[in-house]
């Protein structure tokens, strides 16, 4: 893409390790890989799984020569870890809606919740399952990419129907999961049943 990104950023680290390690090789066209590398120098990467499959093209040597870096370790506390000096969470609101136009009975719901703010996707369905259980209850399944949404409302997704449910931020896909993605305040999520 335009931007830099192969794929998605879930996709990133194997494109980046492959296209570095088959420059030699590879002729159809130029590919930008400052461009590609400013994408994942950018993206705050969290699931393990993730971070393993961009850490060899980050370092430019193969798993196996990654094992070997020498790490300086550092005494200062990562700006990540120290404690904050406000008591209080900043709350953001999100709305989300969750709907289903494919199969048995068509629903359509909405709710706003509040969550701190930096709260994934995730803390939001949760939210929304603790104030309206009987509406925005779910299930998830844990993934080596995190949690998946399974479930929402008593209705699965199923392979062999080809259906799941998928997130939007307004009308654009999701390129993260609900275990990473973090809604800012105001921003509309719709889970929408779907088919691939």
């Amino acid at each position: 893409k335009r931007d830099g990104m192969i794929g998605n950023i879930y996709s990133m680290g194997l494109a980046l390790q492959a296209l570095g390690s088959t420059k030699m090789f590879y002729a159809p066209r130029e590919w930008d890989c400052a461009q590609a590398f400013s994408v994942v120098y950018g993206h705050d990467y969290r699931q393990p799984m993730a971070i393993a499959q961009v850490l060899p093209a980050l370092v430019g040597r193969s798993y196996l020569e990654a094992a070997s870096l020498k790490c300086t370790t550092s005494t200062r506390t990562s700006p990540r870890l120290r404690p904050s000096l406000c008591p209080m969470p900043t709350l953001i609101l999100v709305h989300y809606s969750i709907i289903n136009k494919l199969q048995g009975k068509h629903f359509s719901n909405t709710i706003s919740v509040w969550v701190p703010a930096g709260s994934t996707l995730l803390k939001v369905l949760q939210a929304a399952e603790e104030e309206e259980p009987n509406v925005f209850c779910f299930r998830t399944e844990q993934t080596s990419w995190g949690p998946m949404v399974v479930s929402i409302h008593g209705l699965a997704g199923n392979s062999d129907d080809r259906t799941y449910w998928q997130f939007f931020s307004g009308t654009d896909a999701l390129q993260e999961g609900v275990g990473t993605y973090k809604p800012q305040d105001r921003e509309h999520i719709q889970a929408i049943f779907s088919t691939y």
